[in-house]
């Protein structure tokens, strides 16, 4: 398993970029352990998808930000999700004390909660492919740690967020970046106008960005495709502009949330056609690269050799409490998030494991991640001064 890239816990890891950058402004209760310049305001801007391998590979299509990139990358943690790395941004901890640990994992009631739209995940037999549960499983309940920015604005910085419009109250929201003043955007242009307006404030500010197209056309067209490494140089030129504008004392980070692979969808193994895999399973959550598999009392063994028999050399296969003993979550299992990791957990080296029936655009993709490979796993900081 020499591919595996293990998560850290040294200090230097996604979850630790926000609490590092509010260290640096000189607010109470928070440690650099990042090594980030002393500043008055801060800014992050999260690039979806913008692996440290990939940027390195298509650093022509991206002058400014392989300019930057002078240091080491840094870890995102497991699994390699967006709602997953952006709940451990927020709250500065990894998915085992956060509980957002996967694309899609168990929730009380018995099935799965998808995170990004805070619904239930559908099943082949579903009459409705979602049902929100906002109500049922509020975010705060399934989350109730104070998130960075609540501390930030707690310890009196003007907290803002740059996302969206359309992110405005969202289940993932609400569990992960609970805490500042809400800035919805709809382009690169009131984004960037955002971040620098923050960054000009009296302070201490604190602003979180967000750009998701990346990320996208990754997923559409493939890492590395024409349409991908064109947006690339949208972001490139959008971040020069930007720091080209940053006030004195000022910082702007960049980061990313997971990187991503290349995927034939011809070559992926389908749960949903594969008896083997379907055997004593009772729920197959995470993604096409990262899976939870949650098994009928009594059947976790059968299912896991069934797994492990399907992906033999593709990925690696193992129990729950192995991916938890191994670091995979985070150092700390709190006790309400255990029933949301899988009996069974599988993670890809190549290829992956779809769902034609429940996911079937999912299915489709030609970029994924979830898994822990180092293209999944690492992904740049890279930070500008004013």
């Amino acid at each position: 398993m020499d591919w595996i890239v293990a998560p850290d816990h040294d200090g230097r890891a996604l979850p630790d970029v926000l609490p590092s950058l509010l260290a640096a402004m000189g607010t109470p209760g928070f440690t650099d352990t990042v090594g980030f310049p002393a500043c008055r305001n801060a800014a992050v801007l999260l690039v979806d998808g913008l692996g440290w391998d990939l940027l390195r590979t298509h650093a022509a299509d991206a002058p400014f930000l392989a300019s930057l990139a002078t240091g080491a990358p840094v870890k995102v943690g497991f699994p390699t999700t967006t709602a997953t790395s952006i709940t451990s941004l927020g709250t500065g901890s990894a998915a085992g004390e956060h509980g957002v640990v996967g694309y899609t994992f168990a929730e009380p009631s018995g099935g799965l909660l998808h995170p990004l739209s805070w619904g239930t995940h559908s099943s082949p037999n579903a009459s409705a492919s979602r049902r929100s549960l906002l109500h049922d499983w509020p975010p705060e309940s399934a989350q109730p740690r104070a998130t960075v920015l609540e501390r930030a604005v707690e310890a009196g910085v003007d907290v803002r967020i740059a996302v969206p419009r359309e992110f405005k109250g969202t289940g993932l929201t609400r569990a992960a970046l609970r805490g500042g003043e809400f800035r919805g955007v709809g382009a690169m242009g009131d984004l960037a106008a955002e971040l620098l307006t923050a960054l000009a404030a009296p302070g201490p500010a604190l602003c979180y960005g967000y750009h998701g197209h990346l990320d996208g056309l990754g997923h559409g067209h493939g890492p590395g495709s024409l349409p991908w490494r064109m947006q690339l140089s949208q972001i490139d030129a959008l971040v020069a502009n930007l720091a080209s504008k940053l006030p004195d004392s000022a910082v702007l980070a960049v980061v990313a949330d997971h990187g991503m692979v290349a995927v034939d969808p011809a070559d992926t193994l389908d749960a949903d056609t594969e008896p083997a895999l379907q055997h004593g399973v009772r729920l197959i959550g995470g993604e096409g690269r990262a899976r939870h598999v949650y098994a009928e009392p009594g059947a976790g063994d059968d299912v896991l050799a069934a797994w492990r028999e399907a992906i033999g050399r593709r990925g690696v296969v193992v129990t729950g409490e192995q991916a938890i003993d191994d670091g995979w979550f985070g150092p700390v299992i709190s006790g309400p998030v255990r029933p949301r990791i899988g009996d069974v957990i599988a993670v890809m080296r190549e290829s992956a494991v779809v769902r034609s029936a429940v996911e079937p655009a999912e299915s489709s993709l030609r970029g994924q991640h979830g898994s822990l490979t180092a293209a999944e796993q690492y992904v740049p900081l890279l930070v500008a001064q004013g």
